[in-house]
């Protein structure tokens, strides 16, 4: 017979996690795989003792890794988008014309601009903070700025344009996980996105301001890496028409898969037609990503990305995160450590509150983005539509938290990659991670003053669901 779990019995995976993951961090070096694995041990062993059997809780992980299964199949074409899209010379073409703006007098506000767009283009966080954002680092270090307000300007960047870009894996995930679809959740996203975006870009611009030592250095390394980009590539003002096309497939609403399989094709085409790639180098690409050598070691670590075959490691975390999501939710688990906040819930104000509260509660306890935002959505999707709340709400408020606000975590994963990649502690870069303190607290204020949050009748199958 099934047992309602207890508060200290749901807490046992929670802390399993939080204990292999804080030794894999800190100590093992090893990524979140593996203490997620541990995770999911964990709560498979607290079911069956609570009356499951195996055969159930194995159901249980098949039926959360499901719903993640539209996902997956996105974030493998993102691989082959990437590949695509930097052999053809899009993404080169937006470092080459992104750098060439350059000012020292603007330089953090265009470091957030530049790094935000070409995220947004390689719908990546972690690449855009591994390759731009390390060479606005060198940069930055030249003209004497702060090393920790030129990182927060890149954490700032790299964060809203993952957190928009159709081809980001949160972004794909987030709509699944909350019910909705995507291009209706990155609509919606616009709301707390370019506000927040934009203040930060005021704040970076004031803080450059006075942040200079020594801005009179010459722009040798910008120079650098713009003649490295084109030596190895045709750079095209036509090749921007790519992003804009992407924007324009998602303001239609078209759908996510046939559209993102039509765009990593084009730039196939593209690198046929700009850079004289053959077919069989495009097939190569698409598989194993792009690879080159320019002897420039910040270029280098830009184009040599991509292809499906690099996707593999985040389907892996994304498979075992849900599986763990599957049984922390059908054993009642997390909504036994949420019911008191759910209980308490009466106002919209409260719910979105509620739900930001939740996701940091994973974030702080995991330090894993999936998972952060897998739980809360699935948990407050029901509350969401027995309110009359549309689940889009619901979707971009997972995203405030789960996505940008985890960089507030000096322990989670997204942060742990930046220090070890841009060389700056946590506590030198939070404070300037303007955009990652501004996105919740805009949720937190559309919740309890009703603006932009959409209504929704939900039919009983359609919230049984």
């Amino acid at each position: 017979m099934k047992k309602e779990l207890s508060i200290w019995l749901a807490l046992i995976p929670m802390l399993a996690l939080i204990g292999s993951a804080t030794a894999s961090i800190f100590i093992w070096k090893a990524g979140m795989h593996i203490p997620l694995l541990i995770g999911v041990l964990a709560g498979a062993i607290v079911a069956i003792a609570r009356g499951w059997s195996w055969h159930e809780v194995e159901k249980m992980m098949v039926n959360g890794v499901a719903r993640a299964l539209p996902a997956v199949f996105i974030l493998l074409i993102i691989g082959i988008i990437v590949g695509t899209w930097i052999a053809s010379g899009v993404i080169p073409t937006i470092i080459y014309y992104g750098l060439s703006i350059m000012k020292p007098s603007l330089f953090v506000p265009l470091v957030a601009l530049v790094t935000g767009i070409v995220s947004i283009t390689l719908g990546s966080s972690f690449i855009s903070i591994a390759t731009i954002g390390l060479a606005f680092m060198v940069i930055g270090e030249g003209l004497g700025f702060s090393p920790g307000l030129v990182a927060g300007a890149v954490i700032s960047g790299a964060y809203f344009g993952d957190k928009l870009s159709p081809v980001s894996d949160t972004t794909n995930i987030a709509p699944v996980m909350a019910d909705t679809d995507l291009f209706s959740h990155i609509k919606h996203m616009l709301w707390d996105t370019i506000p927040a975006f934009a203040i930060a870009i005021l704040m970076y611009w004031v803080a450059g301001l006075f942040g200079a030592t020594n801005s009179t250095v010459s722009t040798e390394n910008i120079d650098i890496i713009t003649h490295a980009l084109q030596g190895a590539f045709t750079i095209h003002p036509l090749l921007l028409l790519m992003p804009l096309l992407t924007i324009y497939l998602m303001i239609k609403r078209a759908p996510a898969i046939p559209a993102l399989i039509g765009v990593s094709l084009l730039g196939g085409l593209l690198a046929v037609i700009f850079q004289g790639i053959s077919v069989t180098e495009i097939v190569k690409v698409m598989t194993n990503g792009f690879s080159v050598t320019t002897e420039i070691e910040a270029v280098d670590s830009l184009l040599n990305q991509g292809g499906l075959m690099s996707m593999l490691g985040t389907v892996a975390l994304l498979i075992i995160a849900t599986a763990f999501g599957g049984i922390l939710e059908e054993t009642g688990a997390f909504n036994v450590l949420t019911g008191k906040i759910m209980e308490k819930v009466r106002s919209t104000g409260m719910l979105i509150s509620s739900t930001i509260l939740s996701t940091f509660v994973v974030a702080f306890a995991s330090g894993a983005q999936f998972l952060a935002i897998i739980l809360p959505a699935r948990t407050f999707t029901k509350k969401y539509k027995d309110m009359g709340i549309d689940t889009k709400n619901l979707s971009r408020s997972v995203e405030a938290a789960g996505t940008v606000g985890i960089n507030l975590v000096p322990w989670s994963v997204p942060v742990v990659f930046a220090v070890g990649i841009l060389g700056v502690s946590p506590g030198e870069f939070i404070p300037y991670s303007f955009f990652v303190f501004l996105v919740p607290l805009i949720n937190i204020i559309f919740g309890f003053t009703g603006w932009t949050i959409t209504k929704k009748k939900y039919d009983k199958g359609d919230i049984a669901a």
